[in-house]
């Protein structure tokens, strides 16, 4: 049997679940022993290219990209995991879900105070995804199988539980991974 796959990508979000899963230092040599890495900016891969084991899933849902990527992932990854308060609850990008959209468009292109935008247009090119309404977390959108809390979730707690998947139990993190001070 080959070694399990696993794919991993950053939604809306500030790619600190990577950092911190990157954070586990010497014992990517181990994972690299035991994974295959299918999509994921470690290996550069825009796409996943085949059935995954165990995806990695960071940030939440802010437009139609985000969208259609975790929907990519539900249906390819066996297991999948929201890792970080932004895949979980929405995190800090879901700040935005009390102000509505047309004002956000407004400040974040017309009315900022750094703001230099002489033609008074807001970008609409078709290449530039749209926004959702408001930010959604993974789970509202598609089923999650495991969650890893934190911002960012430390890398003993992802070490833990990837390693834990792929020896098939059933990740157990102990409190004092999920502690924050």
């Amino acid at each position: 049997m080959g070694k399990a796959k696993l794919a991993t990508t950053s939604l809306c979000g500030c790619f600190g679940c990577h950092m911190s899963f990157l954070d586990i230092d010497e014992r990517i040599l181990q994972l690299v022993e035991l994974v295959e890495f299918d999509r994921s900016p470690i290996n550069d891969i825009k796409e996943i290219r085949n059935p995954v084991d165990i995806g990695l899933i960071e940030g939440g849902c802010a437009n139609e990209q985000n969208v259609r990527v975790l929907h990519e992932f539900r249906e390819h990854c066996k297991v999948l995991v929201s890792v970080g308060d932004c895949a979980i609850n929405g995190g800090v990008p879901a700040m935005r879900n009390s102000i509505p959209l047309k004002e956000c468009y407004e400040e974040a292109y017309l009315n900022g105070p750094t703001v230099d935008n002489p033609s008074g247009k807001i970008p609409d090119d078709p290449e530039i995804p749209l926004l959702l309404n408001k930010v959604q977390p993974c789970h509202e959108i598609v089923k999650v199988d495991y969650y890893l809390p934190g911002c960012p979730p430390p890398a003993d707690a992802i070490w833990e539980a990837v390693s834990a998947l792929l020896e098939n139990r059933e990740p157990s993190l102990p409190y004092t991974l999920l502690k924050y001070d």
